[in-house]
């Protein structure tokens, strides 16, 4: 039998376990030009409770009572297909089931041998693609800037800072404990951290992390840490909006300042993205992320569940700030 997870309830609010709902079927055999793919690892992304809701975005919402999709790197057991062979791993866009059939469209190989099959969910995958591309498409940062990074010590953020302190800046992180703020330090090369849970005044703590002020602000939380570090973005400044996981839960939309004037009198640019944005770019995304984790100079982190059932849970513990670095379900 093959087992699966599909959407039950779109969730209010935070997610909860019984938003999702496993179910069991037969495991399928491939026809002519299909291979069988057995599932190793499972990304779980904060976007994804975007696609949870039932409105019109830039990608598809899920459907109730289909199985959910996410990256997922999988190795070939059964194959028909000329392009592949038994053995193979391949990454792509997939759903949440221990077994599934493809036609090899979106698929690509990945080699366990030149990096850890997982490395192409984080660092090698979309999240640090998208760290690569947000910061080289819109931050782009200047040796001796100062850059402020929020949700740093997760997957996006820790390959984010690590770039920026590969072009000269001065990288300042946001985080949700003492001890990933030291982890951003010591790890991953960031000058300085604040740990915005026991932080009173946030744009006085970015004001005295951020001397000279912040001129690239890369945003993965919204709220009122990106209204922080608006307070402290200098003329000319570039915010990259990649995510706003502080909002992603809330039922009606929260009021809070206007940025509009800040924009104005400082020439600030904003702008939001999605990685597929520059999907063109992603070969050479790749290859430099490549290059520069070959070369000692980017690192990453993992955090890794066990079990194909703890899929829902690992989503869920996103938004408690649970994961260090990228968070990845391994399948036994």
């Amino acid at each position: 039998m093959n087992n699966y997870i599909v959407l039950k309830n779109r969730p209010s609010g935070r997610p909860k376990e019984s938003d999702f709902e496993f179910k069991e079927e037969e495991r399928p055999s491939p026809k002519d030009g299909e291979l069988l793919l057995k599932t190793k690892y499972v990304s779980v992304d904060p976007y994804l409770r975007g696609r949870m809701r039932d409105e019109k975005s830039y990608i598809e919402p899920f459907k109730l009572n289909e199985p959910i999709e996410s990256g997922i790197i999988a190795e070939v057991i059964e194959s028909k297909h000329d392009d592949f062979e038994v053995g193979d791993y391949v990454n792509g866009m997939l759903k949440w089931k221990k077994f599934q059939l493809s036609k090899g469209e979106g698929l690509n190989k990945v080699d366990g041998n030149k990096a850890p099959l997982s490395a192409y969910l984080g660092v090698l995958g979309l999240t640090g693609i998208t760290a690569y591309l947000g910061l080289d498409k819109i931050g782009n940062p200047k040796e001796g800037e100062t850059m402020l990074v929020s949700g740093a010590a997760g997957a996006v953020g820790s390959v984010v800072g690590q770039i920026g302190k590969i072009k000269g800046c001065r990288v300042v992180g946001i985080a949700g404990s003492d001890e990933k703020v030291k982890m951003l330090q010591k790890e991953f090369g960031f000058d300085a951290g604040i740990n915005y849970k026991t932080t009173e005044n946030m744009k006085q703590a970015i004001k005295e992390s951020c001397p000279n002020g912040v001129d690239v602000y890369f945003d993965n939380v919204g709220g009122e840490i990106l209204d922080a570090a608006m307070a402290n973005i200098n003329s000319k400044g570039r915010v990259v909006n990649c995510g706003a996981i502080s909002l992603y839960n809330e039922t009606e939309t929260p009021k809070g300042p206007r940025h509009e004037t800040t924009l104005i009198k400082k020439s600030v640019r904003m702008q939001g993205f999605t990685v597929r944005d520059y999907q063109a770019d992603f070969p050479s995304a790749v290859a430099q992320l490549a290059t520069w984790l070959e070369e000692d100079k980017l690192t990453y982190e993992e955090t890794i569940v066990e079990g194909f059932d703890s899929i829902p849970k690992a989503f869920i513990a996103l938004f408690d700030g649970e994961n260090k670095g990228k968070m990845i379900v391994k399948v036994s």
